[in-house]
């Protein structure tokens, strides 16, 4: 039997897979049982009520989608006194994905969602920050340690901050959130990017740019985490692109110890409980017992002769 229980930041998880905030909501309770899941992260949530960017939101591509929504909630007090109770019956851990305006604000929602039913608490640092100018606070390792430090201080609760790769040095921001406290990295958000319709001469989204996810943004993501597995020693979790198990493997291989998925939830409604099935296919195949032995498992190049180095099966 293939044990695929990994462990990552503060909390031991049955298998690797979660969705990403945003993809996922209580609607797909009705497509297939939710305790096959490692993780469940809800939709980002600020204090405060958001309607959301206006529309065109979403420009789809052959391989990729443009996002801009806007993060659009209903605030904490309603997160829990709906959101968390759906939930509460499940097995796999609920992480809640937050946005803020301010540090103060990171922390304030960190200590109000610091109650049982909630595992850790995903700080979505890609957002503006006020008192910056509207420069997101995971441009910032400054910044990103102001927050973390400011939501360990409001929680005892696992912090996870999930990175930007619009930093200028991701891996500097990295070990600045690890410094301030962060029990696991998330890597990361998607890539700001833009499009504009060649009829219309207008922008293909209404906010002009958003964030760019889907397979073809893999290989952008995948080298990012790799580089922040390498600098940091807390677990890093991988996203972006990953539709397959697959793909899910090249991240756990480049060290994350858990996936998230994405827009691949929205293309099929079951893609995160087949990527399940197909890791256990795949360890069973190569007679990998523990799936977590294949974390960092990458196996390098020795230039001169071109051997393989290091790695696992």
């Amino acid at each position: 039997m293939v044990d695929l229980s990994v462990e990552v930041g503060g909390l031991t998880l049955a298998n690797p897979v979660m969705p990403a905030s945003g993809t996922f909501a209580e609607g797909l309770a009705d497509v297939f049982d939710l305790n096959r899941l490692g993780a469940i992260v809800t939709k980002t949530i600020t204090d405060d009520l958001r309607e959301g960017n206006p529309p065109p939101r979403v420009a789809e591509f052959r391989d990729a989608t443009l996002f801009s929504i806007g993060i659009p909630s209903k605030g904490g007090d309603h997160y829990l006194r709906e959101t968390l109770p759906f939930y509460r019956p499940y097995k796999p851990p609920l992480i809640a994905s937050i946005s803020a305006n301010t540090v103060e604000e990171f922390g304030t929602l960190a200590r109000k969602l610091s109650v049982p039913g909630v595992a850790a608490i995903e700080a979505n640092i890609s957002c503006p920050n006020l008192k910056k100018d509207g420069k997101a606070f995971g441009m910032d390792p400054d910044a990103t340690f102001q927050v973390v430090r400011a939501m360990k201080a409001a929680s005892s609760l696992p912090i996870w901050p999930k990175m930007t790769p619009n930093a200028g040095n991701v891996v500097e921001v990295a070990l600045a959130a690890q410094a301030a406290g962060a029990d696991a990295l998330v890597v990361s958000n998607a890539i700001l990017a833009m499009a504009i319709d060649i009829e219309t001469h207008r922008p293909r989204i209404a906010n002009l740019m958003g964030g760019l996810t889907g397979p073809a943004t893999k290989p952008i993501m995948l080298r990012i985490a790799y580089q922040c597995a390498q600098a940091v020693t807390i677990p890093v979790i991988g996203c972006g692109g990953i539709s397959t198990a697959a793909d899910a493997l090249e991240f756990i291989l480049a060290g994350a110890s858990a996936v998230q998925i994405g827009t691949a939830n929205f293309l099929s409604p079951n893609a995160m409980p087949k990527i399940i099935d197909d890791l256990v296919a795949y360890c069973e195949r190569r007679g990998v017992t523990r799936l977590r032995d294949l974390i960092g498992a990458v196996q390098m190049y020795d230039a001169p002769g071109l051997q393989r180095v290091g790695g696992l099966p």
